[in-house]
């Protein structure tokens, strides 16, 4: 009777072992190819991400797709790889991108040779653009800038950003009062 009763709580524990080791094995596939966590160190995001915001990133998405304008990345820094920073897609590959008068003006690929000014009043509070520069975007290239632009170490000062540098996309924001208990 009591080999049986041992019996069946190491049969218990080996179940719970399986799934503990299973459901671990998960969350660190998760972690390393999907989802990773970012926390927001700064103000060059604001008034959209703030410092201490907690982020998910999605990792998986610019495996299938490219970065499109207006989606906010997650990358390692161009001039030092070990540093992350996060940003806004504003000028995509093969564009020409050129910042005048508090402006940002986009200039197509020979493929599409639309020209226009871009339009970013859904996420900037009627913030301009400082400085006068023009950039041609090659293949594997995007421009990308601060929302909080006269704070903003972006494009417009270390120049443009190398695809494969983009870490992923902004997918899930929890803010700080969240993830530390209390309110800021």
């Amino acid at each position: 009777m009591l080999g049986m009763f041992m019996r069946r709580i190491l049969s218990s524990f080996w179940e719970t072992g399986r799934i503990a080791i299973i459901a671990l094995l998960f969350a660190v596939a998760v972690r390393a190819f999907i989802f990773q966590p970012f926390l927001v160190r700064g103000t060059s995001m604001e008034p959209n991400f703030h410092h201490g915001d907690y982020l998910i990133i999605d990792e998986i998405s610019y495996r299938l797709q490219d970065p499109e304008r207006g989606e906010v990345v997650v990358f390692r820094y161009p001039h030092d790889l070990s540093q992350r920073y996060i940003k806004r897609v504003v000028g995509l590959p093969g564009e020409t991108v050129e910042v005048q008068d508090g402006k940002i003006t986009i200039s197509g690929s020979s493929a599409d040779p639309q020209t226009f000014t871009l339009d970013e009043d859904r996420y900037l509070a009627g913030g301009n653009t400082e400085g006068a520069l023009r950039v041609k975007l090659g293949g594997n290239e995007y421009f990308v800038l601060g929302d909080n632009r006269m704070f903003s170490s972006d494009s417009r000062i270390w120049g443009s950003l190398p695809r494969k540098d983009i870490i992923g996309k902004v997918f899930l924001r929890i803010f700080p009062e969240f993830v530390y208990g209390k309110e800021i």
